[in-house]
């Protein structure tokens, strides 16, 4: 199925592909469909007729996922107009409030309820707990950023949700910007090298080098590396990092591994400019939200 006009345009709108969620939708509702048709819900909406349902979130977080929402409404039968969001992506919700209605034939809606749950609730859990990352560097000027650890199939909506939440994206994939890591320095024969053959390779990239040393990020700098991922390093080898960037133009800094949110303002005042949170698409808990048909 490609999608609908409206349905294109809030995926593109909100930054995603079109055409992956699309694929990514109906292959989550065959997972349901595989095995036989929708028995239950067949046998129990035979008299249901057109019904109203709202999808309400149990818990307070923040919203993210709509548009996926309305992909998986379309691909299950339900019409456009019967659709209407009742909140947008990124703002806060409160326990108890509905963020979607759908007016359609109940049976339509109850074959597409786990699918468009599944999406919503793990959607909302990373924009929420993104949004208590970035509350707690809030007036720092340094930004939370999420990782490529993210679930296979799903990195375009786990990013999407960590934008929703108030944070920024690390590249998309292993093509948009350059990021030499420990085996890559091994594999050029040190920092200094392994800079110079990316540079070759692909001079327009953004150029991030991950060091595990105050040494290192001297041979980064040196090199002319644009941004150094200073990696598991303490709040004072942090300061020592930026202090050694301080006389030159452009050198930014982001701090990775062990991080924690309890301490995330600690780190975040040392003056590094990103913190890279893993756990952002690899760990938040789903929110929980349900669908109640009135």
């Amino acid at each position: 199925m490609i999608a609908r006009p409206a349905t294109w345009r809030s995926l593109s709108e909100a930054g995603l592909d079109p055409d992956g969620i699309m694929s990514s939708v109906r292959a989550a509702l065959a997972e349901d469909l595989r095995y036989g048709p929708d028995v239950t819900s067949a046998a129990t909406t035979a008299r249901a007729g057109i019904r109203t349902a709202d999808v309400v979130a149990r818990e307070a977080g923040v919203l993210a996922g709509l548009p996926v929402a309305l992909a998986v409404l379309e691909c299950s039968g339900v019409p456009q107009e019967a659709v209407e969001p009742l909140r947008s992506d990124g703002s806060r919700v409160r326990a108890g409030e509905a963020v979607l209605r759908v007016r359609a034939p109940l049976r339509e809606v109850l074959g597409a309820e786990r699918t468009l749950l599944n999406y919503l609730t793990h959607a909302c859990g990373i924009a929420t707990t993104t949004r208590a990352w970035v509350d707690a560097v809030d007036g720092t000027g340094c930004v939370i950023r999420d990782t490529r650890k993210t679930l296979p199939g799903l990195r375009q909506l786990q990013k999407y949700a960590v934008r929703c939440g108030g944070g920024a994206n690390h590249r998309m994939g292993l093509g948009d910007a350059a990021l030499i890591k420990d085996n890559h320095i091994a594999a050029a024969g040190g920092v200094g090298p392994a800079i110079a053959a990316v540079r070759a390779t692909a001079p327009s990239l953004p150029l991030e080098v991950e060091c595990d040393t105050l040494e290192q990020v001297g041979e980064a700098l040196a090199a002319g590396a644009d941004l150094i991922l200073c990696d598991n390093m303490t709040a004072a080898q942090l300061r020592a990092a930026v202090r050694l960037g301080g006389g030159l133009p452009g050198a930014r800094f982001e701090a990775s591994g062990g991080l924690r949110l309890e301490t995330a303002r600690q780190v975040a005042e040392t003056g590094v400019h990103y913190l890279a949170v893993g756990s952002l698409t690899h760990s938040s808990r789903a929110l929980d939200i349900g669908l109640d048909v009135r």
